[in-house]
């Protein structure tokens, strides 16, 4: 009696970010993924779990005179190989920008990271937006609340000392010149 074994590649769950050129076409972008998908699904037997695109946003740093950039997000499955082919056609691609693709822990469930991802995401932005309401609220209260702006108001710290008078003060000196300093000699004895 024969066994065969039945020999099937350790696929690994990886997440990717691809970030394309601003200028490229629909059939461009298309034509990228689909060759993609046929290297990890038909060359290396893994899987593509979820692709999705951020839309064209502002790069943090201008890359090749670029300062904004069509952004994907991708999950899949696939053994080490298919990433290394991957990336070997995505550098000879004109259209990508940038990449990169991590690997994931063993066991991560695709489905569930994309939508703890998203809710990350929705989660950042909602605290940005308050963030940014409470800025805009502290602004508005600095420049129309009681007072006006600082420098409007009159040069005295409270205390009745005016802080454009030189040397007088709240710290005992006398006027300007009048008084001991520390630094000064004062003629006497030393020793």
């Amino acid at each position: 009696m024969a066994f065969e074994l039945e020999v099937r590649p350790h696929l690994r769950p990886y997440e990717g970010v691809i970030l394309i050129h601003p200028d490229a076409s629909e059939d461009e972008q298309k034509a990228l993924f689909t060759r993609n998908k046929s290297i990890i699904e038909e060359q290396f037997g893994g899987t593509v779990r979820h692709l999705d695109t951020w839309g064209k946003r502002n790069l943090a740093n201008p890359i090749e005179k670029f300062k904004k950039a069509i952004y994907f997000h991708t999950t899949f499955e696939a053994n080490p190989q298919a990433i290394a082919e991957l990336e070997r056609t995505m550098r000879i691609n004109d259209r990508v920008v940038r990449f990169m693709h991590t690997r994931l822990d063993e066991g991560t469930d695709l489905v569930a990271h994309v939508e703890n991802f998203k809710k990350a995401l929705s989660e950042s932005a909602a605290r940005e937006r308050e963030r940014e309401a409470k800025f805009q609220a502290r602004k508005a209260a600095m420049r129309g609340g009681p007072g006006g702006r600082r420098d409007d108001r009159r040069g005295d710290d409270g205390g009745g000392f005016r802080r454009d008078e030189g040397g007088g003060g709240p710290r005992g000196r006398g006027p300007a010149g009048g008084g001991f300093d520390a630094g000064e000699d004062d003629g006497g004895d030393e020793g």
